[in-house]
């Protein structure tokens, strides 16, 4: 196993720089993964393809970014972490290229699962920060990039309602390509490649069992409430998933180098935390599910305020904007509290915010609000997660074990969003001959997230001290000294 050796940031714009390119490569990671949506209502006319294979374009993107995470994050740790992150962002790039030269259903798919490559981008830039910051500039720098994906996902929507409305589809795709070269371009001119690399081979056979058992286990997540969640396909996948992750399982814990430390992952700090992001993840998507529903639902409702799209993702906005202004300010509840407060903190307001869902849903300025609030708590639990992670795996571990943190959120996103569709199709009624939710149903889907955060606030709380081991941190150190001091000896 390689030592962590944590390296100073090179001296002039290049050093300066590192941060802020990984965090544009992490919002970059977001857009585009909702630029799509606003598109979705209108992309079978436009490639003459039927719903139900337009959603295949969020779909693929889930798919592969949650098969691919872990993946590359293990790949990272043992070939070089800034290699494996400029590959993902030219996959992603790649994809958007795709996109906007083609009409194509099939291309888009294809294109779209490339660019779920994208998801490894977080955790791989998490690594690197672990690997080049001295302590005292991790912990902010860490928050800020784990609070990128919000922040991504609030620009995003309503930059491509802007673009839909005003300009042809392919345009929004071709400006992405543009960003996503600039991303690629700038991560390998600022970043500097890690020397922390953890010895091995690659174990083909666990990632091709992994990716048979996600695809399986996440497609019958997100498709059960089309194909009916009694259906062979879905009982068949199911089935399959559990078959296929039971036999990965085995073989992990037989693996000399495996692609995921079973082991380590199963230890209350490691465990705990992945299932602190399973439910938080579940409650964060929750927020952005139902609001984006509820404000463009029709006035005929009674409680809805018929927005457009434009103006919805202007409501998601405020959050976005709050993410990046409390990153600084979790990382230092972190560096004084651990982490681990600072992650049950952040559950806990979320849950509030759904209380304040419940309270109004009516009014804009208070839907505005609650949503901000969760946005806020989601700010403090995605910024905790992968600290506790940096603390409880050794550093040549810790892209992989970053990636496999994002898959646990990627997995309650996931039950997220079919759980909240199956409440909110169970509790509508028509409007102007079409089903639309009540608000009951609404509230209830709020209730269920607010649930979901109180018990990731007890996973939180329930996790053991969080603090680096004294010789961990000396080794750091030491090792960091051991590097400066031969960097000004030549």
């Amino acid at each position: 196993m390689a030592s962590p050796v944590p390296i100073s940031l090179p001296n002039g714009p290049r050093g300066r720089l590192t941060i802020p390119v990984l965090a544009f490569g992490g919002i970059l990671m977001a857009v585009m993964q909702t630029v799509v949506v606003p598109l979705l209502p209108d992309l079978p006319r436009l490639t003459g393809a039927s719903p139900g294979a337009v959603s295949w374009t969020v779909t693929a993107t889930l798919l592969s970014g949650a098969v691919l995470t872990p993946v590359l994050g293990r790949a990272g740790d043992m070939y070089g972490k800034r290699r494996v992150l400029t590959g993902a962002l030219a996959l992603m790039t790649v994809g958007s290229v795709m996109c906007a030269l083609s009409s194509d259903i099939g291309v888009l798919i294809t294109a779209r699962a490339l660019q779920g490559a994208a998801a490894s981008v977080v955790p791989l830039s998490i690594s690197i920060l672990r690997d080049e910051l001295p302590p005292e500039r991790r912990g902010s720098a860490v928050a800020l990039m784990s609070s990128t994906v919000g922040i991504g996902a609030a620009l995003g929507l309503p930059l491509a309602a802007l673009v839909v409305q005003y300009a042809d589809w392919h345009t929004m795709f071709w400006l992405t390509s543009a960003l996503g070269a600039v991303g690629v371009t700038a991560v390998w001119w600022a970043v500097e490649e890690s020397p922390v690399r953890e010895p091995g081979r690659f174990d083909v056979l666990g990632a091709l069992g992994l990716a048979a058992g996600l695809v399986c286990l996440l497609l019958a997540v997100s498709q059960g409430g089309q194909w009916g969640w009694t259906s062979p396909r879905i009982t068949g996948l199911f089935a399959g998933a559990a078959v296929v992750l039971a036999l990965w399982w085995w073989h992990q814990l037989r693996a000399v180098s495996p692609l995921v430390d079973l082991r380590l992952a199963v230890r209350p700090r490691v465990g705990l935390s992945h299932l602190a992001a399973v439910l938080t993840g579940f409650a964060f998507y929750a927020n952005s599910l139902v609001t984006a529903q509820l404000v463009q639902a029709p006035k005929a409702t009674g409680y809805g305020l018929q927005l457009s799209i434009v103006a919805t993702g202007l409501c998601l906005l405020p959050g976005g904007v709050t993410m990046l202004l409390l990153s600084p300010v979790s990382a230092r509840i972190s560096a004084a509290r651990g982490p681990r407060i600072t992650l049950a903190l952040g559950a806990a307001v979320i849950a509030c915010g759904y209380a304040l869902r419940i309270a109004d849903s009516r009014d804009l300025w208070m839907i505005v609000l609650g949503a901000t609030v969760v946005a806020t708590g989601t700010t403090l639990a995605y910024s905790a997660l992968p600290t506790l992670i940096l603390r409880a795996v050794p550093a040549g571990q810790t892209a992989s074990a970053n990636g496999v943190n994002v898959l646990m959120r990627t997995i309650g996103q996931a039950v997220s969003s079919a759980a909240v569709a199956a409440v909110l199709v169970h509790h509508s009624s028509p409007v102007a001959g079409v089903p639309v939710p009540t608000l009951h149903g609404y509230l209830l889907a709020f209730a269920m997230a607010g649930a979901v955060a109180l018990a990731a606030c007890a996973a939180a709380l329930s996790i053991p001290g969080d603090a680096a081991s004294a010789g961990t941190r000396r080794a750091e150190d030491q090792a960091r000294a051991d590097r400066d001091q031969a960097a000004a000896g030549t």
